[in-house]
Formats: C-alpha cells, structure tokens, sequence
C-alpha cells in the first residue's frame, strides 16, 4: 500500500517539474531574433548597396548557430566586405565558415583597402 502512494506521488512530482522545465527548454531551441555574442557592433550605413544589410538581417532572423563575419566599416572607406553563415552545426563552425565567406569576398573582389575580416557576431 505504501508503495502505491509512493509511486503515485514521484509520477506526481515528476510531471509538475516536467510542466516547469518545458517552456525553458522550447524558447532555447530558438535562437530566432538573437543577435547573440556582439563582438563589435554592426551599422549598416544608410544608402549602402550589396549584400551586406541583407546578409546581417537573415543572420539575426536565423534559427540556429550562426555567424556573421565584416571587414571594419569605417567612414573614410567607402566600402566593406562581410560574409555570413546561417543555421550551422555549431556556433564554433558557424565563426570558421562565416570568416573564411568574408575572406573569399575580399578574394574575389580584389579588395585590399577594407582592413581584416573578423566576426562581428555570432550565436
């Protein structure tokens, strides 16, 4: 008899810590809205074309660990390079993938003025 109430009780208490701990859980299966680890702040100068000011928004809209690599933005230059890398394994490989997609930019483009690429963000 003693045993049935014990039982009854651990299923009890086990389900209410079940209720506590789910909603913890679920919102941080998301990192949706998160600008994550903000190593230097990121704006995006108005009136700037390219890939960069889209690349930036689908980084932060992104559910899982990502990154987002840029060259320094400085006034006096008039351009930068940048590279993301959305939803990876890990926020680690996210950092690695994000850098070298800035350091292919700069490859491809030719660019030597825009300073070192370096992760801007990541999460």
């Amino acid at each position: 008899m003693i045993v049935k109430y014990r039982c009854k009780s651990i299923l009890s208490i086990l389900a209410l810590l079940l209720i506590f701990v789910t909603p913890g859980a679920e919102a941080a299966g998301s990192l949706a809205g998160s600008k994550g680890d903000v190593r230097y702040p990121i704006t995006i100068p108005t009136g700037t074309t390219g890939g960069c000011g889209k690349a930036y928004a689908a980084y932060v809209a992104a559910s899982g660990h990502s990154a987002f690599a840029a060259t320094p933005i400085v006034p006096a230059i008039e351009y930068f390079i940048c590279g993301a890398k959305l939803n990876a394994p890990s926020q680690k490989a996210a950092e690695d993938l994000a850098l070298k997609s800035c350091q292919a930019s700069k490859s491809k483009y030719k660019v030597t003025v825009a300073g070192a690429c370096s992760i801007s963000a990541s999460k």
